[in-house]
């Protein structure tokens, strides 16, 4: 499969919560598990099931980077702690990979944020996704 989305985790699906409208979706990628919240339509009409085989899609615009994350004092349900693998700068925005849990995540964010963070390849970050950016595909 071929997206433009610049993160893509494929994994096996841990949990179903339903909702009146919405599933919670729970995906273990390696050493991570990555949350969505799709519609319970999307559930049925992808077969989602426990045990199943799902991809998660992530644009890269839709992580926030932080720095001194607290997991718990965030309400986004994807936090990866993790480190500053990379760095490349355009001119007005850079593309910031996240080493955490064993994924690599891609973030594009303004050069005046990373400026402003303090960030550096090596440094502490982590990479916060909402639960409703998360896209999941399945073959």
């Amino acid at each position: 499969m071929k997206t433009s989305a610049r993160n893509h985790f494929s994994g096996e699906i841990t949990a179903i919560q339903s909702g009146a409208v919405n599933d919670e979706v729970t995906l273990k990628v390696g050493n991570a598990s990555v949350v969505a919240v799709i519609t319970q339509e999307s559930s049925k009409s992808l077969g989602l099931a426990v045990g199943g085989k799902a991809c998660a899609l992530i644009k890269a615009s839709s992580v926030i980077v932080m720095v001194d994350a607290d997991p718990a004092k965030v309400s986004a349900r994807n936090v990866f702690v993790g480190a500053v693998s990379c760095i490349k700068a355009g001119a007005v925005n850079s593309d910031v990979t996240i080493s955490a849990g064993g994924l690599e995540i891609a973030a594009i964010i303004t050069n005046d944020s990373v400026a402003r963070l303090g960030l550096a390849t090596g440094k502490p970050a982590a990479a916060v996704i909402k639960a409703s950016s998360v896209i999941l595909a399945v073959d």
